[in-house]
């Protein structure tokens, strides 16, 4: 049913879409904002487990073919990891309660599996237009440039593996007709500075970031070995960080309009 919304009062009540005919699903209830997780005890639990519990629960009476949820690269022993990092590298599920609850998420996964093919996606560092008021890297930034005359930024010296949104739903997309079940890492396989994140920025905002050069968590340096989802979809990132930039900057200075 294309472009067809069914509104659920609850995850307790799946009646609405008993009649809808499907066997693939994208699960996309829950929270990536690990900030705040982090300072409330039971947020991980309401936001990135029940939910998930509740669907998988409903979703074992129906035919599915393919289940899709999301989950962190967090995940990954920061102390035992070797770039570029793949799916069979350790990890490390009890950094903090974000992390921890998508592990407890993908072993609620893992539980189903039997009756439900699932692929979990380990994101990288997504980016891409928002109006949501967030932590993350890119969107903040781009808020800060376009509403404040200061702008700063935490710390330029880190290196993460950042993702358009326009290629990782593209991606997932592309995961739904495979037969694969299991983990698979999404990210570019690039590697890209702080510090080129916010000389792009100031290019496209003519504003001038400050380096507040604080300590800064997680590790220093990470990179995605894509080589799974490259062999599994043929799949492979179209934009550049500068284009993945220039198109979300574009979009949120038209929100501000």
């Amino acid at each position: 049913l294309k472009n067809k919304h069914i509104v659920l009062d609850n995850l307790d009540d799946f009646a609405a879409i008993d009649h809808i005919d499907f066997d693939k699903v994208i699960f996309l209830i829950g929270s990536s904002n690990h900030h705040v997780i982090n300072t409330k005890p039971s947020m991980g639990i309401e936001y990135n487990v029940l939910p998930l519990k509740k669907i998988l629960f409903y979703l074992q009476k129906r035919k599915i073919e393919k289940f899709i949820c999301f989950s962190t690269i967090l995940l990954y022993d920061v102390k035992r990891m070797k770039l570029p990092v793949d799916e069979t590298q350790s990890i490390n599920p009890y950094v903090n309660d974000y992390v921890f609850s998508k592990y407890l998420s993908e072993e609620l996964v893992k539980f189903y599996s039997d009756k439900i093919p699932s692929i979990i996606v380990r994101f990288s560092n997504i980016y891409g237009p928002t109006r949501l008021i967030r932590p993350d890297l890119v969107p903040t930034l781009i808020q800060k440039a376009l509403s404040l005359n200061e702008v700063t930024v935490w710390n330029t010296k880190p290196v993460r593996d950042f993702l358009y949104i326009a290629d990782a739903a593209d991606a997932i997309i592309k995961l739904l007709d495979t037969s694969y079940t299991g983990v698979v890492n999404l990210g570019t396989g690039k590697s890209v500075s702080v510090a080129r994140i916010v000389d792009i920025i100031e290019e496209l905002s003519g504003k001038k970031i400050k380096n507040l050069d604080k300590p800064v968590s997680g590790p220093m340096n990470f990179i995605c070995d894509i080589s799974l989802v490259k062999k599994l979809t043929g799949w492979k990132p179209r934009y550049s960080i500068e284009e993945g930039l220039r198109e979300t900057y574009g979009t949120m200075r038209q929100y501000k309009k």
